[in-house]
């Protein structure tokens, strides 16, 4: 991508992260050079007249990082400090998801650049809506497919398909996933992420009998967060710190996961809670002593500066880029055994996936067959991976992962002539 003085726009973290593996995995100079930068994008700015009948001036953006496999598929954010290098990394990241588990989909991430918590349902509805009209021709069921993300929801999803209907004269559930059952989602498509997450976990302990050994922190107790420590907590994992953005509860008996989900239910925050347990900050939380650690809120939470204080002999990376790329050198260096994010919440984009594939064929499929389905994706996915560690005698999963994306990326762009 160049701007408007015809200067190629990097991805520095892309570029970082690639560099990590680039001798590992074989990539030539014209393959890293083709990868380390974003496809297309759009930023746009536009009006929206608030419920007082103040005009705001939103800006939003749209990052295709690479789109030979199909499609670019990715999340829409609501949230006030994005920006387009945080955009393109979490594009760049869907990329290699998609590839890793097999889909026919490249990687794209969009972003409005609000605090949702600051305006009603009706202005919300107005700011989804005028994103798809500023995105319309950017997006599309054979071009770029949108689905929740950060602060969005399946309402938000609603909007945009609806509102893209309008625009179109047509109707086309599938130019966006993570809808409403009722307007053409998937049975399963809200704890998907949560799901496949844990059937990874579920994989890699399977040989623990005494699942209530294995002590767990989760940071973020949003939707994949609550999910995912209800059914460790269902499995007999010992799920002992979970936090919100605020703070956390830290109990080394194990916290009572039902409990807490009914506390947030409730729309307190955990520095509140006083039932049980210590209340600890995020900070608290990451430097634990436990045997699984699961970030699974916003990106970058384990950097240079904490890294060393880390504890945990496992990571489970539920959250899109929660570790720096320095980061992920310490913890290596340290024996920390990280499971990528592309591999590890990857079951939202299968079941997007899905969604879609239902969506073409209007037939849907019960909510067993959907789980059953992503348990196979996601299982067969994680083996693959294994076996990659294995062949390339790699310390890292994430260099196992990475190379197997990569590869299939490549091979498309061979077979489309781009290389």
């Amino acid at each position: 991508m160049e701007n408007e003085r015809g200067e190629i726009i990097a991805c520095e973290v892309c570029e970082n992260q690639l560099e990590q593996v680039k001798s590992q995995v074989g990539m030539s100079e014209e393959e890293f050079e083709l990868l380390k930068t974003p496809r297309k994008s759009l930023l746009v700015n536009f009006p929206i007249k608030l419920d007082n009948g103040d005009v705001r001036v939103i800006s939003a953006l749209r990052v295709q990082y690479n789109d030979a496999l199909g499609p670019t598929k990715g999340g829409v954010r609501f949230h006030e400090s994005v920006d387009f290098d945080e955009v393109s990394k979490l594009a760049f990241l869907m990329s290699l998801k998609t590839s890793l588990v097999g889909l026919p989909y490249g990687g794209a991430k969009g972003a409005v650049k609000i605090n949702p918590k600051n305006f009603s349902r009706a202005e919300l509805e107005r700011i989804s809506r005028a994103f798809v009209r500023e995105m319309k021709e950017f997006i599309g069921p054979r071009k770029d497919i949108p689905a929740p993300d950060v602060n969005t929801n399946p309402q938000i999803m609603a909007w945009m398909m609806d509102e893209y209907e309008r625009i179109f004269g047509e109707k086309s559930p599938g130019v966006i996933t993570g809808k409403p059952v009722e307007l053409g989602g998937s049975l399963g498509r809200n704890k998907s992420t949560a799901k496949g997450a844990f059937y990874v976990i579920e994989k890699i302990y399977q040989d623990v009998r005494d699942k209530s050994s294995i002590k767990v922190a989760i940071q973020g107790f949003g939707n994949a967060g609550s999910n995912l420590a209800l059914m460790l907590h269902n499995a007999k994992f010992k799920v002992v710190a979970v936090s919100d953005s605020r703070a956390g509860v830290y109990n080394p008996d194990g916290l009572n996961i039902p409990e807490l989900i009914e506390f947030k239910n409730k729309k307190m925050p955990f520095s509140d809670y006083a039932k049980e347990g210590e209340i600890i900050t995020n900070e608290d939380l990451i430097k634990l002593e436990v045997d699984l650690l699961i970030p699974a809120a916003l990106g970058d939470v384990i950097s240079e500066k904490n890294a060393d204080e880390v504890k945990a002999k496992r990571i489970v990376e539920v959250a899109n880029g929660p570790i720096t790329p320095k980061a992920d050198l310490i913890l290596e260096s340290k024996g920390v055994e990280i499971i990528p994010d592309i591999l590890a919440n990857s079951g939202g984009v299968i079941v997007s996936y899905f969604e879609q594939v239902q969506n073409l064929a209007t037939y849907y499929w019960s909510e067993e067959e959907v789980d059953n389905k992503l348990k196979d994706k996601i299982i067969s996915a994680y083996e693959r991976v294994l076996e990659e560690k294995a062949s390339l005698n790699a310390k890292s999963f994430r260099t196992a992962s990475y190379s197997l994306a990569i590869k299939r990326i490549l091979e498309a762009e061979r077979l489309r002539g781009n290389l």
